[in-house]
């Protein structure tokens, strides 16, 4: 038992001025959350031992998260509760943990497992007249096909897979919430924002203010 090790799964949020850290940020932060607490982590073999520790599909800079995980190796079984909230103590406040719990060794990875993400896109335009927003949404998604370019290179996504439920629209004066369930996978992962200010381009609401938040993060079906 000496060897044993406990994978406890930690999610947390990413909000507030926290939002605009990179993803190598947000790990670093919850690295050192979990050194303040004195848990007994597991490290890593070879070389340069490091902490045992293995977070989910990244979110992008400026983007909100409030059900972000990462899958932490310890080397003493300590009520998850009790970790939660040593963790909750030693973590800032944006990248607070919600919940802990142990999960077996034999789980797949975070990434490899969360390969449907929840995301509400917040859309505020004083100008935006009623229906505006969901027409050119439609508009999008009907089209099939999204192309955006990134580091030089074009990207096409096939709509009908990163999307596979769509996009919802429900709007009010001046403001509108796009839902949508994007798919990850090797063809990596739709940028729900810029899916959006397509739509807003095409309304010529290109100063329109746009908040992204991944509400949830959660495995296919089967």
């Amino acid at each position: 038992m000496a060897d044993a090790t406990f994978r406890l799964r930690v999610t947390y949020g990413k909000t507030g001025r926290l939002r605009f850290l990179s993803h190598l940020e947000v790990a670093h932060s919850c690295e050192r959350a979990v050194r303040r607490t004195g848990l007994e982590y597991a490290v890593t073999q070879g070389f340069n031992p490091r902490m045992k520790i293995a977070f989910g599909p990244a979110l992008p800079v400026g983007s909100a998260g409030l059900a972000e995980s990462y899958d932490l190796w310890l080397r003493r079984l300590v009520p998850a509760a009790e970790t939660l909230e040593m963790l909750r103590a030693a973590t800032p406040v944006g990248l607070a943990p919600v919940e802990a719990r142990y999960v077996g060794d034999k789980e797949p990875s975070l990434t490899a497992a969360m390969t449907l993400g929840e995301y509400e896109v917040s859309v505020e335009d004083p100008d935006m007249g009623p229906g505006r927003l969901a027409e050119a949404v439609a508009d999008v998604v009907g089209s099939g096909s999204f192309a955006i370019e990134h580091k030089g290179a074009l990207k096409v996504y096939d709509l009908a897979i990163c999307l596979p439920e769509g996009a919802q629209v429900s709007e009010e004066p001046g403001r509108g919430t796009v839902r949508m369930v994007i798919h990850m996978g090797a063809w990596g992962s739709l940028r729900p924002e810029a899916l959006v200010r397509e739509a807003l381009g095409r309304m010529d609401a290109n100063a329109a203010s746009v908040a992204v938040t991944r509400v949830l993060l959660r495995p296919e079906e089967g």
